[in-house]
């Protein structure tokens, strides 16, 4: 059975990981807490209102489930769990952004439930950016729909990249470095080996509506969004 797993894919740009690391490890999970938290003191002590600002900015990219799970934390942690401890900031209005470059969040899931989704994540704050790839991460922000955002923390939850399984064992993988596997999760070309979990597709035709697409559209053109009163309008379907 092999279960190797997965790594972030940054769409060709490795360059934009040490500025948007992503969420896969213990090491990831304390690495970005201590980010999150670290950000919100130093913009207590910050006096310039523009870095301030950036400091209490916090970009998601990728509106999976990973993508929705922290802009979701990032939220409850800065309206309940912060509020008390600073002197300076507010820190309920911090600005906790997710940027996904499909038409909806959780496109893996039921509409239904990601609009339950969307709706509860702008309940705490959130703001949902739809159809908007973002096109460069820096230590200053991100670039969007043409436009930089401010940002101090970005978390990425766009895209993986299997494991080299397949290469090691010389088996067929997918445009993400996937194993195909039967439905019964055995390689067609090695039927006694089994693999599974965010290294494999399927390769049965009634499995590639999702399994074999593309995780993410952030390949896809660029489009413009407006500007009103210094933050961008995003398009969504709220």
């Amino acid at each position: 059975m092999l279960a190797t797993g997965a790594r972030h894919a940054y769409f060709g740009h490795d360059e934009w990981e040490p500025f948007a690391p992503g969420l896969k490890t213990l090491l990831d999970v304390t690495t970005i807490r201590g980010r999150i938290l670290l950000s919100f003191e130093r913009a207590e002590r910050e006096l310039d209102p523009e870095r301030r600002a950036a400091l209490l900015t916090f970009v998601i990219i990728g509106g999976g489930p990973t993508g929705v799970e922290l802009a979701g934390t990032i939220a409850e942690l800065a309206h309940d769990n912060l509020p008390g401890d600073f002197r300076h900031i507010d820190t309920r209005k911090a600005r906790i952004v997710l940027i996904e470059a499909g038409p909806r969040i959780l496109p893996s899931f039921t509409e239904d439930l990601a609009a339950y989704a969307h709706a509860a994540l702008c309940r705490l704050g959130v703001e949902i950016a739809l159809r908007h790839p973002v096109s460069n991460c820096s230590a200053d922000g991100v670039r969007v729909a043409d436009r930089h955002l401010p940002a101090k923390i970005i978390l990425w939850a766009a895209d993986v990249r299997a494991s080299a399984a397949s290469d090691w064992l010389g088996m067929p993988a997918d445009h993400a470095n996937r194993v195909k596997v039967e439905p019964d999760l055995s390689t067609p070309a090695r039927g006694s080996r089994s693999s599974t979990g965010s290294s494999i597709c399927f390769v049965r035709a009634r499995f590639l509506a999702h399994e074999d697409r593309p995780r993410s559209l952030h390949a896809r053109h660029l489009q413009h969004a407006s500007s009103k009163d210094g933050k961008l309008s995003w398009a969504t379907n709220a």
